[in-house]
């Protein structure tokens, strides 16, 4: 197979909430195939300075900062990138956020910020994307990140559940309708990845304990065991895959 078809040059790609993270790790695996990245945050100091991490190996990154749930700031994003010629090509939906509360103490303003930066998002910067991407002509590829409770719920975490349930779906919808243009939408489902969003539960003993159990890899995943599918379904690799969810959990899903 020829290393070609895994090749972005030329491509660029806006990856959501990748000021740090999972988002970086995209980001740079997508940078070191050889695309032009576009990180994005809504904090610019920090926006910037993981712009300059990339920048110093060498890689084409720029940043732009807007809150991915305000409509109006994503279309005004996409137009200032437009202006700089820069044309989405990949889009990685990765922006998200995570409450930890039985459901009889959430807060509904907790549920809908939740589905909000986790779902709602990904609707409204995908629609940015790919009504440029049709205008266009060239097709596209989408990403969106699922997670394990895309297909498996989880005590105290429903409204990530709920988000990432529609996830799954939203991304099948995608595909249904972008498709003939040439856009491929899929997601990625990542299993319990050692990440700063986890911190609490990676120090947790009971529940580190009962991971590395439950799982038959016996381990945590690392960040940068995602960017191989990442640049996978970025790329000409993918163009026939439309409408799926991979999931990277070390084989947690087959267990169950």
């Amino acid at each position: 197979m020829s290393a070609a078809l895994f090749d972005l040059t030329g491509k660029t790609a806006l990856v959501t909430g990748s000021a740090r993270g999972l988002g970086f790790a995209y980001a740079e695996g997508l940078a070191a195939s050889g695309a032009c990245v576009i990180l994005n945050d809504i904090r610019e100091e920090l926006l910037q300075g993981s712009v300059a991490k990339l920048r110093d190996k060498g890689y084409q990154a720029h940043g732009v900062a807007f809150d991915v749930t305000n409509e109006e700031a994503v279309e005004s994003a996409f137009a200032s990138l437009e202006q700089q010629d820069l044309l989405v090509d990949i889009l990685i939906n990765n922006a998200g956020i995570q409450y930890r509360k039985p459901m009889v103490e959430l807060e509904l303003e907790q549920w809908q910020r939740v589905i909000d930066t986790n779902l709602t998002s990904a609707f409204i910067v995908s629609r940015a994307a790919a009504k440029r991407m049709i205008a266009r002509g060239k097709g596209g590829k989408i990403i969106n990140i699922g997670s394990l409770t895309s297909q498996a719920a989880r005590p105290t975490v429903a409204p990530y559940t709920a988000a990432k349930g529609g996830i799954k779906m939203l991304t099948c919808a995608m595909a249904a309708e972008w498709a003939e243009f040439n856009i491929q939408t899929n997601a990625i489902g990542p299993g319990y990845i050692l990440t700063d969003m986890n911190t609490a539960l990676i120090e947790n003993e009971a529940f580190d304990s009962w991971v590395k159990a439950s799982n038959p890899s016996q381990r945590w995943g690392k960040p940068e065991e995602l960017i191989g599918t990442a640049v996978f379904l970025s790329s000409a690799a993918s163009d026939y895959i439309n409408g799926q969810i991979i999931y990277v959990d070390g084989g947690w899903l087959a267990v169950l």
